[in-house]
C-alpha cells in the first residue's frame, strides 16, 4: 500500500511522517477547501477559499455558486487521485460544513468525507 507525505509536514522517528491513501486524499481536499485563491505564490489558481463564505448571506444563489467554485477547485487539484461525485456546502452561524462524495481513482471506491470549519 503506497504511503504519502503527511500534511502538515512533520518528522516522526527520524524520518518524514507518512499517511495512507485515504488520509492523503482527505488532507488534499481540506487543503483545497480552506486555501484562499492566490495564497500560494506558485499556484495562484489553487484553493477555493471556502472558509471566507461562512459569514456570507445564506441563499440559494450563493449555495449554487459556492458548490461550483468548490467543486471546480477540487477537480483541478485532484492529481488523478479522486473524482468528485457530489458536494454539499452548509453554513450554520460561524460553522461551515462541507460533505464531499468522491470516487478513489486507484480503487474505484466511492467515499464520503465531512469537513467542518468554525470561525
Amino acid at each position: 500500500m503506497p504511503e504519502y507525505l503527511a500534511f502538515p509536514f512533520s518528522i516522526r522517528a527520524g524520518r518524514a511522517a507518512t499517511v495512507d491513501a485515504d488520509t492523503h486524499v482527505r488532507q488534499i481536499i481540506e487543503l483545497v477547501l480552506f486555501t484562499e485563491p492566490g495564497e500560494r505564490v506558485n499556484r495562484p489558481d489553487f484553493g477555493a477559499g471556502a472558509d471566507r463564505l461562512v459569514f456570507e448571506p445564506d441563499n440559494d444563489a450563493l449555495a449554487v455558486a459556492v458548490k461550483h467554485l468548490v467543486q471546480g477547485a477540487l477537480q483541478r487539484a485532484a492529481a488523478g487521485l479522486y473524482q468528485v461525485r457530489d458536494l454539499t456546502v452548509q453554513a450554520d452561524g460561524a460553522t461551515l460544513t462541507v460533505n464531499v462524495t468522491y470516487v478513489d481513482i486507484l480503487t474505484n471506491t466511492p467515499k464520503t468525507i465531512a469537513l467542518e470549519h468554525a470561525q
